[in-house]
């Protein structure tokens, strides 16, 4: 008997006509391009993760840290007479907010140092027998002066001291003194713009361009060169030979050094030239600061190229850090006035140290001693951002 096999109903494929007609349906062809594109961002988490952090990072930064109304500026007080004018001139300068008591000192050269390595911004000086000739009518000098090498910080408290001065003195010239309030002030306020007396905002910028044209192009250079030898295959070829990974990091980066050179070498010489930026300090911490902030962008685009895989997130990474890096600095918004947080990030940024090196060099006539608050950090940077990078290495290594 025979049994006929069990018809299986065939798959028909479509005809080739129903593939072009569907090929020349717009709709389709935009749908197929749209969903290759999921699948392409998908693939590429660094670019995606980029264009989500980006947007991000410039709300919080802009919103919450930048602050072009500094308050709670660092003032050291050279305190040569006491008494109670005197301290409610202090209490006034400090409950105004603008300010907080550094320290407080009887020694001139002290109070100098304090302000020219940045410790504080502002001085107030209170001359001997101040309280003695002001209740006999001698207008007594008042000295304050301010660190203008960034005229956005000391603009602020620099216009509000002399209104807070005669409001901390207000009730105390009552009574058998009210004849030394009528509209002459008992005392003279003297103010003194240091480091920047005109203001002049030049001084201020290019200075700190030294700092953020080195981020800019250091790191990305380095870190867009060894990805590159990555895409094309040599290093892998480099991996293979008996060259130790911290050989590789010092002979890869160690040609930019002379790079970096000639760029530092054109700006100052513009600065000088062309913006008549003065250069009152010593050459060799500048050259030692300069060291040491270049080998940490180097290093960290080292460290960079470890964790990508294209030039195009060599590029993105780069842009990502220095975004930060340049708005937490204190390059163009003062540090001072941008919240505990934010300046907490701000130290750990190599530029912000860099930028302070060369301000007080330039403007503040600062020696090796000056800035050894800022060499340090950049020390621990550069230290962290090597083992991070020969970790790294060592893992591609493996």
């Amino acid at each position: 008997m025979n049994v006929r096999p069990a018809e299986h109903p065939q798959i028909k494929s479509p005809s080739s006509e129903t593939l072009r007609a569907r090929a020349n349906r717009p709709l389709s062809r935009l749908l197929a391009v749209f969903f290759k594109e999921f699948v392409q961002m998908r693939r590429d988490r660094i670019t995606f993760a980029m264009m989500i952090m980006l947007p991000v990072m410039q709300t919080l930064l802009l919103g919450y840290a930048i602050n072009t109304d500094p308050r709670h500026m660092p003032l050291v007080v050279e305190l040569r007479d006491d008494g109670p004018f005197v301290r409610d001139i202090v209490s006034g300068l400090v409950n105004s907010t603008y300010f907080k008591i550094k320290a407080t000192t009887k020694n001139p050269a002290e109070a100098d140092a304090m302000l020219r390595s940045g410790e504080a911004n502002f001085l107030l000086v209170v001359p001997d027998h101040f309280e003695e000739k002001l209740v006999r009518g001698e207008r007594p000098e008042l000295l304050f002066a301010a660190d203008a090498s960034d005229p956005v910080a000391a603009g602020g408290p620099v216009g509000a001291v002399t209104a807070i001065v005669q409001t901390a003195l207000a009730h105390d010239l009552s009574g058998p003194l009210a004849k030394l309030a009528p509209t002459l002030a008992p005392y003279n306020l003297v103010i003194h713009r240091q480091y920047n007396p005109a203001g002049i905002t030049a001084y201020n910028i290019v200075p700190g361009l030294l700092g953020i044209i080195l981020t800019m192009t250091l790191v990305m250079i380095t870190a867009i060169a060894i990805t590159r030898e990555a895409e094309r295959g040599t290093l892998e070829t480099l991996l293979s030979t008996p060259v130790k990974p911290y050989e590789v990091m010092i002979g890869k980066t160690v040609p930019y050094i002379l790079v970096a050179i000639v760029q530092i070498s054109l700006v100052l010489l513009a600065a000088r030239l062309l913006f008549h930026v003065p250069f009152t300090g010593s050459a060799f911490a500048l050259c030692l600061g300069f060291l040491l902030f270049v080998c940490t962008n180097l290093l960290l685009g080292f460290l960079i190229s470890t964790a990508v895989r294209t030039q195009m997130q060599a590029m993105q990474m780069t842009f990502m850090i220095f975004l930060p890096s340049m708005l937490l600095s204190g390059f163009l918004f003062p540090f001072a006035a941008m919240p505990v947080w934010a300046q907490a990030i701000g130290e750990c940024v190599p530029i912000t140290h860099f930028i302070r090196i060369v301000r007080k060099v330039m403007l503040k006539g600062a020696g090796l001693a000056d800035i050894t608050g800022d060499l340090w950090p950049l020390v621990v940077i550069l230290f962290v951002i090597a083992t991070l990078a020969l970790i790294r290495y060592r893992r591609t290594l493996d």
